[in-house]
């Protein structure tokens, strides 16, 4: 009879945004042989292989390591970072503006014309009476809200790392917990809600003591727009959220996303983050998210509509004198307010 242990195991990988199934591989066989049976599915060599989720005794599991060995669960999606031999050798060199830039710096002049299509308002209709949105933390009064996009907003998805933390991008837990304070926090991206899942987990967003995300959008609750330049592409209506939560609204809300075109159908609440790359590189240098939590800071203090504002002059904002003062005024009402409750 034969053992159980024995039994072929079945995997596949995310990879690039790919999903890619794994020939079935024995459990006698190495994390080396594993490794090999991706670089043939995906053509990333094994060297350059990241297995984010495939863990020996909670650190990651060495090439001499038996998948019997590591209590792999069955049809397990392994979470790969890595890069072509062809991809690294084209970011030692300075990159040229592709189309894909170029997109997304002129659809600005098609952001009218999309965002009061009567068929866009009825697919976004569609998306609050269908879409089920799943509750990690009530929403609480009187906050605004704050969108954030995951892949190059807040992690760097296809750099080579040892850990997700090595991909994270700089003050992100930081920025998170500030930003606490003043804004309930959505995630949403345009991938499936399993790998959102995973990623929050590896950055350790999920499990945080010090902020907590109200919930998860993932690519279903998108809706596809047609460009007259661009074609089909889809796209991030906060009316989805607004339609579920009506406390929320253009003038308490902003999304942050490295893609302009996400925010298409809501051109004035959206913020375009410069990406996070080759994290390897920029870890020690980059700011973004360190001065982004002075400005959303600054305007949930100073600010009553976000519709006044103009995000693509963010790093400009200064409050007028009035307003700080004003600010302030509200700031001393609340704290008596709270001392007589």
């Amino acid at each position: 009879m034969c053992d159980i242990n024995d039994n072929p195991i079945k995997l596949s990988v995310k990879w690039n945004g790919k999903e890619y199934e794994i020939p079935e591989l024995s459990p006698s066989d190495s994390v080396a042989m594993l490794k090999i049976a991706i670089e043939n599915a995906t053509g990333v060599r094994p060297e350059r292989q990241k297995l984010l989720n495939v863990k020996f005794q909670g650190k990651v599991a060495t090439d001499n390591c038996t998948l019997s060995d590591l209590n792999l669960k069955p049809n397990l999606k392994i979470m790969m970072v890595g890069s072509l031999e062809e991809a690294i050798e084209g970011a030692r060199t300075k990159p040229d503006v592709g189309d894909d830039v170029v997109n997304d710096l002129d659809i600005e002049e098609e952001e009218v014309d999309v965002e009061n299509q009567e068929i866009y308002l009825a697919k976004i209709n569609k998306r609050i009476r269908d879409y089920k949105i799943n509750v990690l933390n009530e929403p609480r009064p009187g906050k605004k809200l704050l969108v954030l996009d995951i892949d190059y907003t807040l992690f760097d998805h296809r750099s080579v790392a040892e850990t997700g933390y090595e991909l994270m991008r700089p003050f992100l837990h930081e920025f998170l917990t500030s930003s606490y304070t003043h804004y309930d926090i959505v995630i949403w991206s345009a991938t499936g809600m399993k790998w959102i899942e995973e990623k929050m987990r590896l950055l350790g967003v999920s499990t945080h003591q010090d902020y907590k995300i109200m919930f998860y959008l993932d690519y279903l609750a998108m809706i596809t727009v047609h460009t007259t330049k661009y074609g089909t592409i889809d796209v991030k209506p906060l009316g989805v959220i607004w339609g579920k939560y009506p406390q929320y609204s253009s003038k308490n809300t902003i999304m942050f996303d490295d893609i302009r075109r996400n925010f298409i159908m809501n051109p004035k609440s959206g913020l375009k983050i410069r990406p996070f790359r080759q994290a390897h590189l920029n870890r020690d240098k980059d700011r973004e998210l360190l001065h982004l939590t002075t400005y959303l800071r600054d305007i949930a203090q100073y600010c009553e509509d976000f519709d006044t504002l103009n995000h693509k002059k963010w790093e400009k904002y200064k409050p007028d004198r009035i307003t700080q003062l004003a600010g302030s005024k509200r700031k001393a009402e609340d704290s008596v307010s709270k001392r007589k409750e």
